[in-house]
């Protein structure tokens, strides 16, 4: 298993250098240039000013000379500034990193407390109404679009009802450092939980789909039978034969949600100004914020390569019978 994930994580990082440099291609041809910001602003600007301020960003060196540059500078651990906030990108992924994680992980944690036992239950039930139902559930969390569902949400629970707030972080004004972590963690989560919510609905129905099909082919193989025909107990066949099996596919469902955990969702962020690093990304693509959505955009790539290697992995443990040559 050392040799594997020795080998798998070179790969990684040959897959992470080969996406940086497309990544810093691709934004280097988004419209607009700290220099042609600058003209904009100060129209009386000459021209030995932009061929000097040119010179200053490096944008009068090719594609490749001003990557290596950038990488350089990530190697040393200077993630840069932000154009847009004027202070250095790493003040500004920290909060956002941690908001989008407690978002995120929320989110993945209730819907697969939801999606887990219908896709269990859906399958055990297979052609009844109990399963159309709950499969009529599912594809209208994957049909539904995210913008929608949480401006319903904003509207049923924010306008009409007014039992939660329709947007924000936090409330606006509260010192913290004067309140007990209770009230905080409170005040917080009363915000979180229509994004939450919104995340959740749009989730379970892969989560639960792909429960339910695992299940089916787990149910109908021999040792179910054989289980059975043992006379152990019906719930101990579905947990222990039936369910194990059926977690192998779920393995890299689950792992690779994990990303969300660190990328954000963008849509359902900027829809409820939840300041998240998907919020982060559509600021700063829509600023031309250089340094902060470059970063933003590795750690999406960095995070999905990874918990793939760990997909990997987590097989071997799920299945004794896979190695890992």
């Amino acid at each position: 298993m050392t040799n594997y994930i020795f080998r798998r994580t070179l790969q990684t990082l040959i897959v992470i250098g080969v996406l940086s440099y497309f990544c810093y291609y691709m934004m280097t041809l988004m419209p607009g240039d700290p220099v042609e910001l600058m003209i904009q602003a100060n129209p009386k600007i000459t021209s030995e000013d932009i061929t000097r301020l040119r010179s200053i960003y490096g944008l009068d060196q090719p594609i490749y000379a001003r990557y290596g540059k950038w990488l350089g500078t990530i190697m040393n651990g200077d993630l840069g500034y932000s154009r847009t906030y004027r202070i250095p990108v790493t003040e500004m992924l920290g909060p956002r990193l941690i908001n989008t994680f407690y978002l995120s992980m929320s989110a993945l944690l209730l819907s697969l407390a939801i999606a887990v036992p219908l896709g269990v239950l859906a399958a055990l039930n297979r052609g009844t109404k109990l399963d159309y139902g709950i499969g009529l559930f599912a594809f209208g969390g994957i049909s539904t679009p995210s913008f929608w569902l949480g401006i319903v949400l904003i509207l049923i629970f924010g306008v009409w009802l007014k039992v939660l707030p329709a947007s924000g972080t936090y409330t606006v004004g509260l010192d913290e450092s004067q309140m007990s972590y209770w009230n905080v963690f409170t005040d917080r989560f009363t915000y979180m939980i229509l994004p939450m919510m919104t995340l959740a609905y749009l989730t379970i129905g892969n989560f639960l789909r792909f429960t339910r099909s695992s299940m089916l082919d787990s149910m109908g193989n021999d040792y179910i039978r054989t289980a059975k025909a043992k006379g152990l107990p019906w719930r101990r066949v579905v947990i222990f034969h039936g369910f194990r099996n059926a977690l192998l596919p779920l393995i890299t469902t689950i792992t690779l949600s994990f990303s969300s955990v660190f990328s954000g969702a963008t849509i359902t962020e900027t829809v409820f100004a939840y300041q998240g690093m998907g919020r982060l990304i559509y600021e700063s693509i829509i600023s031309n914020d250089f340094n902060v959505a470059m970063i933003c955009v590795m750690i999406t790539v960095t995070m999905v390569l990874i918990l793939n290697l760990l997909a990997d992995i987590l097989y071997s443990f799920a299945d004794p019978r896979i190695t890992l040559k």
